[in-house]
């Protein structure tokens, strides 16, 4: 039987896999040498190691374009790459359908209800402690975290509207969809095929989405962040609506940064506040799995 290029069956998922890992190795070198040669232009010369001194206001722009630079190259490009290998069209292979108000109304609600819970996941997380065996491990991961923690708060600093609209482009809105495409577009995807489980990819892949970013004090609410945008594009076959509640959760951030800041709240305290009592997690968890089980049920019978 002859097939027509639409009809050609798709490559291995262990395939699929590999390549999407040697696409994002080629992807971080050849994101490597673009940053580099952008930095030579802004500042006319190749490497400094005062770049990689975070605290200082003056370099930040540096980490700004290292990180979109490394946001395009290890998660976008590979998952475009992917569909390209596959002679398919980007919008078919992963699932950009038109999309409904009502669902995107469900999402702001779903994120607003989950705030609790991913709260009390980072409050949990916090307290993590490793057994004595494993204290220079435990060390290491506090040092990462440190550094990790004061890249974000020299990233979040915004002294004007320009700063801030200019984090919601580079926090908020790139990464939503290259993550997206990367982690429920594309590996989602091919783990789907590989354990014929949804279920299973969903929470592996969310495994990967939160251990990728090497900040291991904010892995578990971020590992259930993913496992949440996993649920939404299996549920809606749209990735536009995970795309929307990823960027819902980033721009968040942002904008709660921008808000302490006006207020003279330092953001390095942002972590160790709690606003909620034992109720409003219970709560929480119930809103929750109705919001969704009514997002399940609306998404079904608009996609039928």
């Amino acid at each position: 039987m002859n097939l027509t290029e639409n009809e050609r069956p798709e490559k291995s998922p262990y395939l699929q896999l590999l390549s999407l890992g040697l696409y994002a190795f080629a992807g971080v070198f050849v994101s490597s040498i673009l940053s580099i040669l952008v930095l030579y232009f802004v500042y006319g010369e190749f490497m400094n190691s005062s770049w990689l001194v975070v605290t200082d206001s003056k370099f930040v722009p540096v980490n700004r374009i290292m990180i979109s630079f490394q946001q395009l190259g290890l998660f976008l490009a590979p998952a475009l790459f992917l569909a390209i290998g596959e002679r398919k069209k980007i919008s078919s292979f992963y699932d950009f359908k038109q999309t409904k108000a009502t669902l995107f109304l469900l999402i702001v609600g779903l994120m607003a209800v989950s705030m609790p819970v991913l709260e009390f996941s980072m409050q949990l997380n916090q307290k993590m402690i490793l057994p004595g065996f494993l204290k220079s491990v435990e060390q290491w991961m506090k040092i990462q975290e440190e550094t990790a923690m004061a890249t974000t708060v020299a990233l979040l600093k915004m002294d004007s509207m320009s700063a801030y609209l200019l984090n919601i482009a580079l926090i908020g809105i790139l990464p939503a969809i290259a993550e997206e495409l990367m982690f429920r577009g594309a590996i989602q995807r091919s783990l789907g095929r590989v354990f014929r489980n949804p279920h299973v990819a969903i929470w592996v892949s969310a495994f990967v989405f939160s251990a990728i970013h090497i900040q291991f004090y904010g892995f578990l609410p971020r590992f259930l962040l993913g496992a949440g945008f996993g649920y939404i594009y299996l549920w809606s076959k749209n990735l536009w609506y995970s795309i929307f509640a990823h960027f819902l959760n980033n721009t968040y951030a942002v904008t709660a940064a921008w808000y302490m800041q006006k207020n003279n709240i330092p953001l390095s305290e942002s972590d160790k506040v709690t606003y909620f009592q034992w109720y409003g997690y219970v709560i929480s968890i119930v809103l929750i799995f109705l919001a969704f089980k009514y997002f399940k049920n609306k998404a079904s019978k608009d996609d039928g």
